[in-house]
């Protein structure tokens, strides 16, 4: 985080904040949650390996629920799980806080490699999205940042890199 902001509410220390790091890396709750919120993920069978406030790991199997006709996984499953593991570390950042508004304003992929294994997308710029959401809360005024997830086979090879900006804004009161 840069020295210049003051981060006056994100402790990755709080008891709020350990707890929703717990129910993220368990597979029962995740797996509700994606029921609920994320059909699409648990379609996938993509689930949360490790997370942190700084860095997250998603896996995505490679299945007959993510093939695409080219023996590979789906290019939109591996966006929506490169897209996921950037939406925890910002999740994260937020902390289940009610005042700021969340959206994804673009999304960038590359596909370098065929994903035929399973997938592990790895975002490790949870530094930054705290420091824009507290710039977001400081000046009132809406801020972006652009996440990178990259996307590995299970020899540790690069297969995608997924981009997604996302957009943090204090709400106003009504």
């Amino acid at each position: 985080m840069s020295s210049s902001t003051t981060n006056t509410y994100f402790d990755p220390k709080s008891e709020k904040t350990q707890i929703l790091l717990g129910q993220l890396t368990n597979k029962f709750k995740m797996r509700y949650y994606y029921l609920k919120k994320l059909p699409s993920m648990f379609w996938w069978g993509g689930q949360v390996k490790y997370c942190t406030h700084l860095k997250s790991e998603v896996t995505l199997p490679y299945s007959w629920r993510t093939q695409n006709p080219y023996q590979s996984i789906y290019f939109a499953a591996q966006a929506g799980a490169g897209e996921f593991s950037t939406g925890i570390l910002a999740l994260i950042a937020l902390n289940g806080r009610k005042d700021v508004s969340m959206l994804v304003v673009k999304q960038e992929a590359e596909f370098v490699k065929k994903a035929n294994t399973l997938t592990t997308f790895t975002c490790e710029d949870g530094a930054a999205v705290i420091d824009t959401i507290q710039k977001a809360l400081d000046t009132g005024e809406g801020h972006t940042i652009t996440m990178t997830s990259i996307g590995r086979n299970d020899k540790g090879e690069e297969v995608s890199r997924i981009r997604i900006t996302w957009s943090f804004k204090k709400k106003r009161k009504r």
